[in-house]
């Protein structure tokens, strides 16, 4: 099945507007917050090196679903595959997504050199839509696609103790 017009441009304006998209790689991990740029018909990330975002497990030649959320109502919007390529240091594709990537990178501790370790220590990614959205308007799944919560060793409150409450009055009470 191939995309239509209308299912494109729903892609890229979504993608475009979010600051803030999901990725999730097919190697069973769950869905990560990446922020990218939308440049010549693609999403480019950076990352994976020291102080930078994590990739979870995206690969060059690999593919992924990125899911965007909508601006105004913060709700899943659109959810597309991707072919994931990575882009070589100095490229003319890489000199482009870095541009633009260097205007959305937040509070980087080196602003001036942040390329030159890009280039060194990071990967840049392109993710091109590979095909029509899985999930669209008017087609989005019936289950939440909440997480789980992680497991952890930490534990809800335990019960308030009885005598608590008129401890806490006489306190009030006394000042």
């Amino acid at each position: 099945m191939t995309e239509t017009a209308e299912q494109t441009a729903l892609v890229e304006e979504a993608t475009k507007k979010s600051g803030l998209v999901w990725v999730q790689a097919p190697t069973g991990r769950s869905p990560q917050a990446v922020w990218h740029a939308w440049v010549d018909g693609a999403m480019c990330v950076v990352g994976g090196g020291p102080g930078e975002q994590p990739l979870g497990g995206l690969t060059d030649g690999g593919t992924a679903v990125v899911t965007v959320r909508s601006k105004d109502k913060g709700g899943r919007l659109v959810a597309w595959p991707a072919t994931v390529s990575a882009l070589l240091p100095d490229s003319d594709g890489w000199t482009a997504a870095v541009e633009e990537l260097k205007g959305k990178r937040l509070n980087a501790p080196d602003a001036e050199t942040m390329t030159v370790r890009w280039a060194r220590e990071c990967q840049v990614l392109r993710l091109v839509p590979s095909g029509p959205p899985s999930e669209q308007p008017g087609a989005m799944p019936d289950g939440s696609g909440a997480a789980g919560p992680v497991p952890s060793p930490a534990t809800t409150r335990q019960p308030m103790p009885e005598a608590l409450p008129r401890l806490l009055a006489r306190r009030r009470k006394r000042a």
